[in-house]
């Protein structure tokens, strides 16, 4: 592990802590200024859209390439935040590499926000985002899902309601640090001394994206009712060092006893979505590189049966 790299990033965060009695939007503002300061990778012709949300309006959106992306293959990544901040801006650089190491087009959606717009608001954007693709030519079998965080709920709750509506399914989902677990039932949510996120912060997410209502609905996160039979492969990633440590672990072994080919790294000492910290953590161009080897593979064995 990258022991110094990590604690100098750690550093770098203790000096700069989100502002205190800070409103949603001085919170995105903060959330932006802190994860925009990694260079992107080089030589990523950056896309600017407007594509449908969920709601009848639109949405924007970046697509991220490389000169060697093959232009039939796409994911589309959801950024973390707690649906309440998080933006194009905030997970630019990670898609960057993201679209480097997966030899695809990388679609960074930037879905509707709460309090502003509450739940079911960001998981309609992101299954909108999924129906854009498919309506734009990509083809399901060339399509991944991805995100970190509430963006890794996004993702898995978006293959789910796509099956659910007879929708082609996707090749493949990769899932970063996803925040499930909802009601915090898991042991780490106990046990764990998060760096970054804490249980206040997560009652204040809660609040603001499920103000009164169900966090343990399948609208909400696919993890505890959600009926996961026939989903695609699934890798998931997560921070030994980190609260939701047990929402990707545990999430994990329910995939699998649905008969989903799931597999669960616990990458040691690592924090949350600590893949935000490229490219000046090693461990997080590791974690893309092996979710970009994940999806490649996926996604080549899909196109090449459909071909």
């Amino acid at each position: 592990m990258s022991a110094q790299q990590l604690e100098a990033i750690l550093q770098m965060a203790a000096q700069n802590p989100p502002p205190p009695q800070a409103t949603p939007a001085q919170l995105r503002a903060w959330f932006d200024a802190s994860n925009s300061r990694m260079p992107l990778a080089q030589g990523l012709p950056i896309q600017t859209l407007r594509i449908p949300n969920g709601a009848g309006g639109t949405m924007a959106a970046e697509l991220l390439s490389t000169p060697q992306a093959d232009p039939r293959r796409l994911v589309i990544y959801y950024h973390a935040g707690g649906f309440v901040f998080g933006s194009l801006t905030s997970h630019r650089a990670l898609c960057s590499y993201l679209a480097q190491f997966s030899g695809a087009q990388v679609l960074n959606v930037d879905y509707r926000l709460a309090p502003e717009h509450p739940a079911p608001a960001a998981h309609d954007d992101a299954l909108a985002a999924y129906q854009w693709a498919l309506a734009n030519g990509y083809a399901a079998s060339a399509i991944a899902l991805m995100g970190d965080s509430a963006g890794g709920n996004l993702a898995l709750s978006t293959a789910v309601r796509a099956r659910n509506q007879g929708l082609p399914l996707p090749a493949a989902i990769v899932a970063l640090s996803p925040a499930l677990d909802l009601a915090s039932e898991g042991a780490s949510h106990h046990t764990v001394d998060d760096p970054f996120i804490t249980r206040e912060l997560m009652g204040f997410f809660n609040a603001m994206y499920v103000p009164g209502g169900d966090v343990r609905s399948p609208t909400v996160t696919p993890f505890y009712s959600a009926d996961l039979q026939g989903l695609p492969p699934v890798q998931l990633q997560v921070g030994g060092w980190e609260r939701l440590r047990d929402d990707a672990v545990t999430m994990a072994a329910r995939l699998k006893a649905a008969g989903v080919a799931a597999d669960c790294t616990v990458w040691d000492g690592m924090v949350h979505c600590w893949q935000l910290f490229a490219p000046a953590l090693d461990e997080a161009l590791a974690s893309l590189e092996q979710a970009g080897r994940f999806i490649a593979a996926h996604q080549r064995t899909a196109v090449a049966a459909a071909a």
